[in-house]
Order: C-alpha cells, then sequence, then structure tokens
C-alpha cells in the first residue's frame, strides 16, 4: 500500500467515531444525516480497522447463523449460505452477483455448493486483496472475482441486466436507503433474476420512543459501521417500491432453536457445541477481549497497525454486547431472509 493510500486509511479510522454523539443516549438526527450523506467515509472507516480483527475472531464469512444442538460454528456459517443458495435455486453455471463481499468467505462457500461464478463487490479495496488472496488459495479463481466498488452504483459498473442472481449477506445495512441499494440490485438483475438477502433489522418489537431501544440501535450501528438502523417493515417496502416481487419472506432468528443464533458473542465456554468453538467462545469472554484489545493497543503504538485501529475495534465491544441484548429482547436480527423476484 502506498504512503498516500497509509495516509488516508489512517484518516479514516480516526475520524470513525466523530460520525456519532460520544454520549449514545442523546444522540440526534443531525449525527444520522451525516453519516446516511457520508456512509462510504464510514463503512470505510470501519471496515479498513475491523476487516483483520474479524478473520481473527469470526472467520472469512462475516455474518451470523442458526445452530443445532453440537453443530460446529464453521458448519453452521456454511448451512446458513447453503440455505440461501437453495432458497434462491441456484443453478450450476449462473452469473451471480455478491453485493458487499467482505473477504470472499461466503461467495467461496456458495461457488462449491452451486457451481456458480460469482463476482463479489465491496467497497473497502483491502477486503478486495483479501478476498483475492483467499480464492486463489483455495483454487477457486476461475470461479470467482472480486472488484473494489460502491453498490449504490452498480448499473455504473456493470450495466443493466447483468446478473442471472444477486445476493448479500448482512451488508445491504450498510447502504444509505434501502430503496438506493434494491433498485440498484434489480437494475443489473436479469428480467426474471432472483434476489436473496439476509438483513440486519431492528424488529417490531422495537419502538424508537423508548429511550432503552433507540439507544440500542445506536450501539449496533458504532460497532458495525452502520449509517442507520431501520426497522423490519422497511425492507419489504423498499422492495416492493423499487419493482421487486416478493416470493418468500422469514426471520431465522425467530426459529425456535434450542441453541441461539448469538450464543458466539455472549463468552460463555459452556456453551460451546464442539471442543474446537472453545476458542471462539473464548475470544469474546472478558478475558479474551482484554488480551486482544491490549494486544492490538501495543500493535499501534509500535506501528504495526495504522493509528485509529483500537479505537474503530474497541467499538466491537459495544456492538457484541448490543447484539446479545437485542437478541435476547427480540429488539434485533441478523438474518431476515427475503427473497425476491425481478419482473419477466
Amino acid at each position: 500500500m502506498s504512503t498516500t493510500a497509509d495516509g488516508r486509511v489512517e484518516s479514516r479510522m480516526q475520524n470513525y467515531t466523530k460520525f456519532w454523539d460520544s454520549e449514545l443516549k442523546t444522540e440526534g438526527k443531525e449525527h444520522t444525516d451525516n453519516r446516511i450523506d457520508r456512509y462510504s467515509e464510514v463503512i470505510n472507516g470501519y471496515y479498513d480497522a475491523a476487516t483483520l480483527l474479524y478473520e481473527y475472531c469470526w472467520s472469512g464469512s462475516f455474518h451470523f447463523s442458526r445452530f443445532y444442538k453440537g453443530e460446529s460454528f464453521p458448519a453452521s456459517l456454511a448451512r446458513h449460505e447453503h440455505y440461501l443458495a437453495a432458497q434462491m435455486n441456484l443453478k450450476p453455471g449462473m452469473k451471480v452477483l455478491d453485493v458487499g463481499c467482505g473477504v470472499g468467505g461466503p461467495a467461496r462457500e456458495i461457488a462449491r455448493f452451486a457451481d456458480v461464478n460469482i463476482t463479489g463487490i465491496t467497497i473497502n479495496d483491502y477486503q478486495i486483496s483479501r478476498a483475492n488472496k483467499h480464492a486463489k488459495q483455495a483454487g477457486l479463481q476461475n470461479q470467482l472475482n472480486f472488484v473494489q466498488g460502491d453498490f449504490m452504483k452498480l448499473v455504473e459498473k456493470f450495466g443493466e441486466n447483468s446478473f442471472d442472481a444477486v445476493y448479500a449477506i448482512e451488508a445491504t445495512v450498510h447502504a444509505p436507503s434501502w430503496e438506493g441499494v434494491y433498485d440498484q440490485i434489480r437494475r443489473v438483475l436479469k428480467p426474471g433474476g432472483i434476489f436473496g438477502v439476509y438483513e440486519w433489522c431492528m424488529t417490531d418489537k422495537w419502538d424508537p420512543s423508548i429511550p432503552r431501544h433507540k439507544e440500542l440501535a445506536h450501539r449496533i450501528e458504532i460497532g458495525n459501521g452502520i449509517p442507520e438502523m431501520r426497522p423490519i417493515r422497511k425492507v419489504r417496502e423498499a422492495l416492493t417500491k423499487v419493482g421487486f416481487e416478493v416470493v418468500h419472506e422469514e426471520d431465522l432468528a425467530e426459529r425456535p432453536d434450542e441453541v441461539t443464533w448469538y450464543y458466539p458473542l455472549e463468552g460463555d465456554l459452556f456453551k460451546a457445541q464442539t471442543p474446537w468453538d472453545l476458542l471462539t467462545c473464548w475470544r469474546t469472554s472478558a478475558s479474551g477481549r482484554f488480551v486482544t484489545h491490549h494486544a492490538l493497543w501495543w500493535i499501534e503504538k509500535i506501528g504495526i497497525v495504522p493509528s485509529g485501529t483500537y479505537d474503530v475495534c474497541e467499538t466491537l465491544k459495544i456492538a457484541g454486547d448490543a447484539i446479545v441484548e437485542g437478541g435476547r429482547d427480540k429488539l434485533f436480527t441478523p438474518m431476515y431472509l427475503v427473497i425476491s423476484k425481478k419482473p419477466e
């Protein structure tokens, strides 16, 4: 990375937390409007710092999933991706777009599972370098292609009617508006094409007039690089408004699962489903957080990572606690599944 690029990345990370009021309880509309207007800076500032920590603490697939009793963490993530591909009825040889692809974990899994050709797009250039590296290591470079770009400008990047199917896994919540990104997705889809999404939403039980509920949404925002958390009803409204036909919708977080989807964030070693998952649970425990975040503070001080990395990653602790609270109280879901079709 060039010196100029290093400086740009460091500046984005240092400015990241300034997009929120220092006291989230008093967060105002002007802060939300500013984040929406400058969404690309918010997203980049967050993922410049958080991507490597995500890969270390979570996996190459930056999303949640449901769990069966005794199911390992990696198996659960893969099944979640397979379920989306199956609901979309992906077929071998189809040309598919992954919107907000991260470092390409879901794309690699879905490419193997459905034998499709996937183009991934993310606004963060560091994630692109990681995604292409992982694809080559997996021997999937002929099926996968990752490009840097803004998903609010998909038509400009790819042209109309370019893909047989499009999916987004916990990514379009970063958009300044759902109508804007969903319309871009509809336009790059071929007529009759399918769009599948796992969306982050506040549920119908969430009431922004209740101070604790409103603060919870802001804690999720600042800990995940999200301009604005929105209620679940606005997903369907946005999809139908831009011209999609909703084929199937379901909040998978509402399934009566014995093992909760948010358990890896609770830091409870006794809830680990397999011996290998003990490390995942430990990383989100009090001792795991202490070790990770103090180690990060030191490596920033000696210049291994850019200045601002530690502050951004500190917000991940805010996010983890808020997500668990939102999951327990049924105020938040990261897995509202909607399958939509572009009319013929």
